[in-house]
């Protein structure tokens, strides 16, 4: 019976896995609703590029006469590369899989693609070093110390800085992404608006509400460098992202009673527009000023509309 088991089994699944989690990839991923895919193309190797067409600015000009001297237009180029090659491999036994039946391969389609976000994620999140120093608040010298009374001070000067850099049009929505601890003084702040109370404005997925008119997603990945952490804000026109889960496959696993499961991972991204990025640098610390107590006594502190 086992045996009859462990066969079916194996049969499908390179072709379902494969399928069900590159479906699964496509949502609620927080920094994939950050980026655009415009240049994604068919990648099937590691070191797969993607060339970038920029075109270039025209120029308007004053009409003063009847002559009109026109102007010679040089697109620029940009390649994305496919770079980043990763890979997940774990064995199925052959009893789990009896007591487990179909159910082991969900659970375990939800345990790949947890792995390939955290890994993509804190990737995404790196492009941080892109920024130009305009559109950057604080200082590696100096990070900010964040508090409930100040940090909407903050944000706004973080959201000013993209629409400072033209960043911020008609139709285009501004994103920032932060992490829980972030996230703790964010919803002590008077002027968050929570995602409850945003009425029927489309927010992306996940997001938690709006300040200073960007749409807040919060990120385990954010994590702490040297004390610090980089807020990343920006728009969707910054980075491109191109991917594709190259191959699944199977094999039955000589020393013991198993099934062996791998899978290869490719992905890439390119600042294309660095000034449609924006970051904040904020001290991990507890700020100066906020002491626990006060944490404590503002706990239950609700956010106004």
């Amino acid at each position: 019976m086992t045996d009859e088991l462990t066969s079916s089994y194996s049969a499908f699944i390179p072709q379902i896995w494969s399928q069900k989690l590159n479906q699964m990839l496509e949502k609620n991923c927080v920094m994939l609703q950050c980026v655009n895919r415009n240049w994604e193309g068919e990648i099937k190797n590691q070191g797969d590029t993607v060339k970038i067409i920029t075109p270039a600015d025209v120029t308007v000009s004053t009409l003063t006469s009847d002559s009109i001297e026109y102007n010679a237009l040089t697109p620029s180029s940009q390649d994305l590369v496919i770079d980043q090659k990763k890979f997940f491999a774990f064995k199925i036994d052959d009893v789990a899989q009896v007591q487990a039946n179909a159910d082991i391969m969900e659970a375990h389609l939800a345990s790949a693609k947890r792995a390939i976000e955290e890994v993509q994620d804190s990737y995404l999140l790196g492009m941080h070093t892109n920024v130009t120093a305009a559109n950057t608040v604080g200082s590696e010298d100096s990070p900010i110390a964040l508090d409930k009374n100040t940090i909407y001070e903050y944000f706004v000067n973080l959201s000013l800085a993209l629409k400072n850099s033209d960043a911020v049009h008609t139709g285009v929505k501004p994103w920032v992404v932060i992490n829980p601890n972030i996230e703790a003084y964010l919803l002590q702040s008077p002027e968050f608006i929570s995602a409850y109370n945003v009425a029927d404005e489309t927010l992306r997925e996940g997001s938690i509400g709006r300040i200073a008119g960007m749409d807040v997603l919060v990120s385990t990945n954010l994590s702490d460098i040297d004390g610090k952490y980089y807020v990343l804000a920006g728009t969707n026109d910054a980075i491109t992202f191109a991917s594709q889960l190259a191959k699944i496959e199977t094999l039955r696993d000589k020393d013991s009673f198993s099934d062996l499961v791998r899978g290869l991972y490719l992905y890439g991204a390119k600042t294309v527009k660095p000034k449609a990025l924006a970051k904040m640098i904020v001290a991990s610390g507890v700020s100066e000023g906020t002491s626990n107590g006060d944490a404590d006594a503002n706990t239950d502190t609700e956010p106004n509309a």
